[in-house]
């Protein structure tokens, strides 16, 4: 597997029978059922699973694999992170793209001052927000700069060959 992409994360053992509760990251739950087969990663241990069935239950999802019949073996598999390969991942339209593809990325301003690395994004409902570490000798004395994500108002353009975003932004900020 090239690379791998974390989906969401098993929950408690869900009755006798071998289900477990599944916590997904994807935009809509229900999707990361749309991707198999899925490797489970506990420990440094990895282990490739398929989901037999799954369901809605109250506000959560469970799922049953096809190898655990009952309640020990799915205990053995919580708190695993549910990882897919990421050429499973749909192709994005032009302009978008994954979260996984902007960390690392250094953030320029438009006059040419490297305002650090994207660390993290986080997701605030009305726009997105890149967290940016900034460079250890930061002329401004930032440690963390937060960048709303605005296409075009802030976000001038991403470049995932040179692995840079070139924004709008005082580097005072």
């Amino acid at each position: 597997m090239e690379k791998e992409v974390i989906l969401g994360k098993i929950g408690a053992v869900y009755g006798i029978k071998g289900w477990l509760k599944i916590h997904s990251f994807a935009d809509s739950p229900e999707a990361i059922f749309d991707y198999s087969p899925w490797v489970l990663n506990l420990n440094g241990k990895k282990l490739t699973v398929t989901v037999s069935e799954w369901r809605r239950h109250s506000n959560s999802l469970i799922a049953k694999f096809a190898d655990i019949s009952d309640r020990n073996e799915a205990q053995l598999r919580t708190g695993a992170e549910i990882t897919v390969a990421s050429d499973l991942l749909p192709e994005l339209p032009e302009g978008e793209f994954y979260w996984r593809d902007l960390i690392g990325m250094d953030v320029v301003n438009t006059s040419g001052y490297n305002l650090g690395k994207v660390t993290d994004i986080m997701e605030t409902g009305s726009n997105d927000v890149l967290v940016v570490k900034a460079n250890r000798t930061d002329a401004f004395g930032k440690k963390e700069r937060l960048i709303p994500y605005l296409d075009e108002q802030v976000i001038k353009t991403v470049s995932l060959d040179s692995k840079q975003i070139d924004v709008d932004w005082d580097p005072g900020f």
